[in-house]
């Protein structure tokens, strides 16, 4: 069997029902799992921020104006787009697991689908991260230098825990959706593309104007602008309560659709 069907340390069901809190844990251990046998997924979900930072602040960062160094504004994009992009992710692993008849095993285990999707949404929670704690340390090496008090330090790590957690429910629901996994890595490649149209990079104000509307009234911008007023030791203004009300409604939304899909697909 592949991968997918990675060693579970749970036992037939045995009259007792299990705690649901058990069996996430269960299935967000077995996903880790998998995580560290993909490695090359892993690698490439490590290492493209680095590259994409590396690539903006040294190629383009001199031509960009930002009233800043380039490197102190594109911090808070690149980790954006490092969640972004663990996050679709979740899409292909969930889809994976759909097909693979690896599902059918969990139910013949008593374990609900919660648990068996919030596996994946966790184990990308723990990828996110490590490579966010990778991506600052590249940041610092090439020149970001935050201002964050203690405080904005937790706020800002709740605010990307937010973001992760929200556009992993919306992958998962993607995965449950998708015919295939390579249907889904197709889907998942909205939620790669959906920081650059956005403050990630460069400035809104610069943008033409139906991408300046779109770039100001979709969710990645004002997470962006929350991330990085908070690590800046700036006023964030509205932009996190408006970041916040994104990523609940996101993942209000994510959670229902992935029961519902997942309902669907296994009856």
């Amino acid at each position: 069997m592949s991968d997918l069907a990675a060693p579970l340390a749970v036992q037939p069901a045995t009259g007792r029902r299990r705690s649901p809190i058990s069996d996430a844990l269960t299935m967000s251990a077995r996903c880790v799992r998998l995580s560290r046998r993909q490695l090359d997924a892993l690698l490439v979900m490590l290492m493209l921020p680095i590259m994409l930072m590396l690539l903006f602040v040294y190629l383009f960062g001199g031509a960009i104006q930002t009233g800043t160094t380039y490197v102190t504004y594109v911090v808070p994009g690149i980790l954006i787009i490092c969640a972004a992009f663990g996050s679709s992710t979740t899409a292909v692993t969930v889809a994976q697991d759909m097909r693979g008849g690896i599902i059918e095993r969990f139910r013949s285990m008593d374990i609900g689908g919660p648990a068996a999707i919030g596996g994946h949404v966790v184990a990308n929670v723990v990828r996110n991260a490590v490579s966010t704690v990778l991506v600052l340390g590249v940041g610092y090496l090439v020149g970001f230098r935050p201002h964050a008090s203690g405080l904005a330090w937790v706020g800002a790590a709740g605010m990307m825990l937010l973001f992760v957690f929200a556009f992993s429910w919306l992958s998962a629901a993607i995965g449950l959706l998708a015919g295939s996994p390579e249907a889904a890595n197709g889907f998942g490649f909205f939620l790669m593309f959906l920081p650059y149209p956005s403050s990630a990079f460069v400035p809104v104000a610069t943008m033409p104007g139906w991408i300046h509307g779109f770039a100001d009234n979709q969710p990645i911008t004002p997470v962006v602008e929350t991330l990085r007023g908070l690590l800046l030791g700036q006023p964030v203004g509205n932009h996190a309560w408006a970041a916040v009300a994104w990523c609940a409604g996101i993942t209000v939304a994510s959670v229902a659709a992935s029961a519902v899909l997942f309902r669907r697909r296994s009856s």
